[in-house]
């Protein structure tokens, strides 16, 4: 009898979850093999923690290949150029075809528009968050003049708010001063939060000095600064980009259908709407039913529902479906020992919530940490 063989592409949340399930709940006859970019993964609800001193940077990351091994699995670090649903082949850089009988695609988002500026040194996504913080000192290390960086950071959702106030402790750490700008193209920044989690943080980022311009969108880059839609010039020394999802450059090499944005078309068991044995989890997908945020949050809740649904499709059972909820609790560091705390209409800004979101957070890592 053939063994049968799954492929993880990416180990996002989602997938990672897969991955631990199989120590304790490994399919006969069958192989687990994990196709990653990257050596180790890093948990995002831990970068503004990691920035502002309360964690190192080995805190929030996860070594794969420690991960994988231990639960008997392989993994290939290659990068994605192809996929050929007919013979079920993953086509990679390094090796031409990988047999798969399920494939389920973790590869994340990354954001929204950082492409067309990303050849110039001073400009930083905050995707891929592995090499992120590398990144960051090597511009902040370019073109901070006289020890003082200033710093514009594109983006004025929760993740952009949320490094902005951390960031200042980091910069600190590295004798820097800083002067700190949000650049958000919509009317108010932190969208999803209540009146009052706005508010509290309005107040915030004010008592911080830290600038705040809403309605611009950014359309120009160059080594002195930002150039928005309506023709005002923000000076900066280093941009950090942390705009909204946008589909990564491999989904496009797949051929499989996506969504109007590029993410890969979804039913609501986290398959692939043009092919069954292809699951698509995560920030990459998107339920076409009932599409949800691009938030962490999702992706952790999907995994059981991964792991239920690939030994379904192996074993030819009945599928479940994702149903994501319609709001969650959101924790936000804000850099100064506490955090914010918003859900549905409360909102409390406290030492607490951040002992909370460090328990949540250490806890959902250390679970994928193998120690050596």
């Amino acid at each position: 009898m053939t063994r049968q063989q799954i492929v993880l592409l990416g180990i996002g949340h989602t997938n990672a979850h897969l991955v631990k399930q199989w120590a304790d709940s490994s399919i006969d006859n069958c192989d687990l093999v994990c196709v990653s970019q990257f050596a180790e993964s890093t948990y995002s609800g831990m970068l503004p923690g990691t920035l502002g001193g309360q964690f190192s940077d080995q805190a929030m990351r996860i070594d794969l290949r420690a991960l994988v091994e231990s639960v008997g699995a392989r993994l290939v670090i290659d990068e994605t150029v192809g996929l050929d649903t007919e013979s079920r082949q993953l086509h990679l850089s390094k090796l031409e075809g990988l047999r798969y009988d399920v494939l389920a695609i973790g590869v994340g988002s990354m954001p929204k528009g950082h492409q067309q500026f990303s050849g110039q040194p001073h400009v930083v996504p905050i995707k891929p968050m592995q090499t992120f913080l590398t990144r960051l000192d090597r511009a902040r290390n370019n073109y901070a003049n006289s020890g003082e960086a200033t710093i514009c950071v594109v983006g004025g959702g929760v993740a952009g708010v949320e490094i902005s106030l951390c960031l200042r402790q980091h910069l600190q750490r590295a004798n820097v001063r800083s002067k700190i700008c949000i650049v958000s193209s919509g009317d108010r920044i932190a969208g999803g939060l209540c009146k009052r989690s706005l508010r509290r943080l309005e107040k915030l980022l004010r008592q911080r000095s830290i600038d705040v311009v809403t309605g611009q969108s950014v359309v120009g880059v160059d080594r002195h600064g930002l150039d928005t839609r309506s023709g005002e010039h923000i000076a900066s020394d280093v941009v950090i980009w942390a705009t909204g999802a946008e589909p990564p450059s491999v989904l496009s090499r797949l051929g499989l259908q996506t969504d109007a944005d590029g993410f890969i078309a979804t039913l609501p068991t986290l398959q692939a709407v043009s092919d069954r044995r292809v699951f698509a989890v995560g920030d990459c997908g998107t339920i076409i039913d009932h599409p949800c945020p691009k938030a962490g949050v999702y992706a952790v809740r999907q995994g059981p529902v991964l792991w239920s649904n690939v030994r379904a499709v192996l074993n030819d059972e009945p599928l479940t479906e994702f149903r994501p909820q319609q709001g969650f609790l959101k924790l936000l560091n804000t850099g100064d020992d506490r955090a914010l705390l918003d859900y549905g209409q409360f909102s409390v800004h406290a030492r607490w919530c951040l002992t909370l979101k460090n328990y949540i957070d250490r806890s959902f890592v250390q679970d994928y940490q193998v120690n050596t």
